[in-house]
């Protein structure tokens, strides 16, 4: 188990969401929901304050045995919350994991999603002992590939049948981050 801890760059912060805060996160995601439904299949009409709060609920015990990060992202200067990054998926034996991120409609195109994927890869190389974060991306979403491509993922090719979006079944962009990208070493 890794103590919760929070990232920043100066400009944006990471950090375990918190209770008390379902009602900023279902505002968030529902001012969010014409940008993010297409994509994620969480994000629909039927998010409520309770789905909020059971992410939140569940998102902090996954946090505490290891199986999952989740991330608020946060302005650093006003604590407004912006939308979320995580480290899922995190295989117990191979030591990668899906890196998967989303930002508020208001706040797009400020590049917070690709500080938010530097960041929460450099948490998975330097404290979570993995070896390689995966950004999966469903062929089409073009503005989740873009952040990926400015982050300095490394782009691997499509993968067939990678994804459920929905009841849609999709081709996805693979992308990798490498400890080498920061400058680290692969460690266990």
């Amino acid at each position: 188990m890794f103590p919760f801890i929070t990232l920043t760059d100066g400009v944006i912060n990471l950090r375990p969401f918190e209770f008390g805060e379902e009602n900023n996160l279902y505002k968030t995601v529902r001012e969010s929901i014409p940008e993010l439904e297409p994509w994620m299949s969480w994000a629909n009409e039927k998010y409520t304050t309770e789905t909020a709060l059971s992410f939140i609920t569940i998102t902090r015990a996954y946090w505490s045995n290891a199986s999952m990060y989740a991330f608020a992202i946060t302005d650093a200067q006003t604590g407004a919350l912006l939308g979320g990054c995580s480290l899922s998926h995190i295989h117990p034996v191979y030591h990668f994991c899906n890196l998967g991120y989303w930002v508020r409609t208001s706040r797009r195109g400020e590049g917070i999603a690709g500080r938010s994927a530097k960041l929460a890869a450099r948490f998975a190389f330097e404290k979570a002992n993995l070896i390689r974060a995966e950004v999966v991306i469903a062929v089409g979403n073009e503005a989740s590939k873009r952040v990926a491509e400015k982050a300095g993922a490394h782009y691997e090719g499509i993968l067939l049948n990678r994804m459920v979006v929905g009841a849609q079944v999709c081709d996805a962009y693979m992308f990798s981050l490498l400890p080498s990208d920061f400058g680290l070493v692969a460690r266990l």
